[in-house]
């Protein structure tokens, strides 16, 4: 330990990147060099991450939290953390990073079919060598040419299914059989052949029309794959021509079919849109291009796959609907306007399928804030971390540009807070309850530690409303006394109220909070006495995006009904999200300036959640409905009923209450006030989109504008620009490098900008 006076670090929120900026600054490698103080709005870490635990110990979070397993420097990251923390299994059920994610294989979306109907389309992706957070290999797979390569195999497969569901008029004969698959097994000569002889092979196929049958396309298929490994090697317009001679030729032996067969129709959805892709990377150079995808950041997903031969019906596809779900893409939160830039949304998908290790997606096995921000807290607790919760940053203010001397930088000069709430002995507020074992957040503070505790909680004080604006003290802290470098680590939403100096001075900020949008975003979960299947839901256990708005995604989170302490537990839960409009009725603005209209956003998304489980929640569980009726509201788990048995008869109290003004035995949609839903409205739980032409606006970790500042956020140029815990995590590694200098650029995976 270095006896030296440690430097400074005022870390301004408790994000994932703000958590992983403090971690990667209090490593023992740094010997102490930095004392980190974390200033936290309310009283728990997350940011748009944070859970807690209500009744019954539930767990309530700001919205659907899976992690993907490209996510590798986020399980990286929790993976350390663990072993650090070292709890005894003995001890916690939750002691090793393993205990707190499982894999989920199982995803999809929901089809709709010419014929209108609502369909599951789910698919089980089997595990890929590793888990996140392993050790790369010499091989990097975020390469642009490695993408293109896994594109050509996968293209190989899935043509070779394509044909394998074409029904035949007449059953193939041994020598047709024969021709399909050695035109396959020939891949592996090409590999010893020449650049010019697999390129006149490729001439060959398209010149003599050979893909017009099975085995040409086969043939063909075969070669793109080797062609694509060996880019540049090969001209443009060569590649180029042979994708448009596979695509055309799938089409005729496929298209004509798929009208009445959804699987059919489905591959070829998945044909068409990788030949797209592919013949985007090609036609635009992406793989020599320095920028790489943000070459095609100008242009908008569906706009830059059309330009390079993708069908109306393939852009009108479940996938693509659930990505723009996934990254909640749509202007003004109007599911009539997806908006995504093609650089940034093929990036994510390609890293999403082709670069995720064991588990496409892995579970939660309690509540974000328990399973990641909980261990976070403790570790950097243990290192030495201050936490100042009930800290509202009010401003950031930068040094008198006068006072500045000649070729100095401008700095931050004071940070100023509300303090919404003090101890009541001045020490620390403990922020984590017992659950069994487990250390978690709740849903509300400890009033009992807070000075005129009692009093505070009867006024209804809300410590994480941005219209809530009542406090107890202010502080001011400043440059050289108080702090020594800034980790401005709120979300985007935020700045232009807590950082007006910079946005005020400095053009690029203005432009950054002009033309990068936010939107708010809106969740519920319900907790049901029925299970899955008994509901109508018979395809396992799962997440599925592409569905109705104003809740597209959902997912089934059974796995979570032991971790709650239910008297008689439920037999399903289900969490909902989606984007939330809130520019206010016919886009007429609502006053922002008291708590109500927070308070209405959150009546706003009660009732669309009522109102979507009576219209449209049928397509899903069928028998969640009453037949010619809406949704059956006895379904659903109340706390107060929860300790009387499920064969009772006669109503609980609190559901006596609940059906109040119903006929005798007769729920109605009152009981859905005993569930939990939330409004994310907060400028800072605003979720960050990525339209056309907005990326280049973005700020990075690494700017070096200002002496003592950094920021952290998905909201910077962090290298993933998507809004995602990965991108967190990438922006809070890419700020400790900007003060310490380390982690290595390197070291940050995935990050392959200069």
């Amino acid at each position: 330990m270095s006896s030296q006076k440690p430097i400074e670090v005022a870390v301004i929120g408790g994000g994932c990147a703000s958590v992983t900026a403090a971690f990667e600054l209090t490593r023992p490698q740094h010997q102490g060099k930095f004392h980190v103080t974390i200033y936290q709005l309310g009283w728990r870490l997350g940011g748009k991450g944070a859970s807690g635990r209500g009744t019954a110990d539930r767990i309530e979070e700001h919205g659907l939290h899976i992690w993907m397993g490209f996510y590798e420097n986020a399980f990286r990251l929790l993976r350390e953390c663990y072993a650090e923390l070292n709890r005894d299994p003995r001890k916690c059920r939750i002691a090793d990073w393993r205990d707190a994610f499982a894999p989920a294989p199982l995803v999809g979306v929901m089809d709709r079919s010419p014929r209108g109907e609502w369909l599951p389309w789910l698919a089980l992706f089997p595990p890929a060598e590793g888990l996140p957070g392993d050790p790369l290999t010499n091989h990097n797979p975020f390469t642009i040419a490695a993408y293109l390569a896994r594109l050509a195999t996968m293209l190989r497969i899935t043509i070779a299914s394509a044909q394998m569901l074409r029904p035949d008029p007449a059953p193939r004969s041994h020598a047709q059989t024969s021709t399909v698959q050695s035109s396959t097994e020939k891949t592996h000569s090409y590999y010893s052949t020449t650049t010019d002889e697999v390129a006149a092979t490729i001439a060959r196929l398209i010149k003599y029309g050979m893909l017009a049958t099975v085995a040409g396309l086969s043939e063909a298929v075969a070669l793109l794959e080797v062609a694509s490994q060996a880019l540049p090697g090969y001209p443009t317009d060569i590649i180029v021509s042979l994708l448009s001679a596979v695509g055309s030729a799938a089409r005729r032996q496929i298209e004509p079919l798929i009208e009445n067969d959804d699987e059919l129709r489905r591959l070829w959805e998945v044909i068409d849109l990788t030949l797209a892709v592919m013949t985007g990377i090609v036609r635009f150079g992406l793989a020599t291009d320095p920028r790489g995808f943000d070459a095609i950041d100008d242009y908008e997903l569906r706009e830059w796959l059309r330009l390079n031969g993708a069908s109306e019906r393939s852009l009108d596809s479940a996938v693509i609907r659930g990505i723009y779900d996934l990254a909640f893409a749509y202007q003004d939160a109007d599911p009539r306007r997806p908006c995504q830039a093609a650089g940034l949304a093929v990036r994510g998908s390609l890293r999403m399928f082709f670069t995720f290790r064991s588990a496409f997606f892995w579970r939660l096995q309690a509540g974000m804030g328990d399973v990641v921000f909980a261990p976070l807290y403790e570790v950097l607790n243990r290192r030495g971390v201050t936490f100042k919760f009930f800290h509202r940053l009010e401003q950031l203010k930068l040094a008198d540009p006068a006072a500045l001397a000649h070729g100095e930088r401008p700095y931050v000069e004071t940070l100023e807070f509300d303090v919404q709430a003090m101890t009541n002995d001045g020490t620390e507020y403990r922020p984590l309850v017992d659950v069994r074992g487990l250390p978690c957040w709740p849903s509300q503070p400890d009033f009992s530690q807070l000075a005129d505790g009692n009093q505070v909680e009867r006024e209804g004080w809300d410590f994480e409303s941005y219209w809530d604006r009542r406090k107890a003290g202010t502080r001011t802290l400043r440059v050289g006394e108080d702090f020594d470098f800034v980790v401005l680590g709120v979300g985007l939403g935020a700045i232009p109220y807590v950082a007006r100096d910079l946005v005020a001075r400095d053009q690029r900020w203005r432009d950054l909070v002009s033309h990068v949008p936010t939107v708010a975003t809106q969740a519920f979960q319900i907790w049901m006495r029925e299970d899955m299947a008994a509901l109508g839901w018979r395809h396992g256990q799962t997440a599925v995006s592409a569905f109705y708005h104003p809740f597209d995604t959902w997912a089934d989170m059974r796995h979570l009904i032991s971790e709650e302490s239910w008297p008689v537990p439920p037999r399903a839960i289900a969490y909902f999200c989606s984007a939330l409009p809130d520019g206010g009725v016919n886009g007429a603005a609502i006053d922002r300036s008291t708590l109500d209209y927070s308070l209405r956003q959150g009546e706003a998304v009660r009732q669309s959640a009522i109102d979507f489980l009576n219209r449209d929640i049928r397509h899903l569980w069928p028998a969640a409905v009453q037949p010619g009726a809406g949704f059956r509201w006895d379904l659903l788990v109340l706390a107060e009923e929860s300790a009387h048995s499920e064969s009772c008869s006669a109503p609980a109290a609190g559901e006596a209450a609940a059906n109040a003004g119903a006929p005798a035995g007769v729920a109605t949609e009152a009981r859905f006030d005993s569930q939990f839903w939330t409004a994310n409205v907060n400028p800072s739980d605003r979720y960050v989109q990525s339209p056309p032409k907005t990326t280049r606006f973005r700020i990075s970790p690494l700017d070096n504008t200002y002496d003592n500042l950094t920021i952290a956020g998905d909201w910077t140029a962090c290298g993933l620009n998507v809004g995602c815990v990965e991108a967190a995590v990438m922006s809070g590694r890419l700020a400790a490098h900007a003060i310490a200098g380390a982690p290595e650029l390197e070291e940050i995976v995935g990050y392959d900008h200069p």
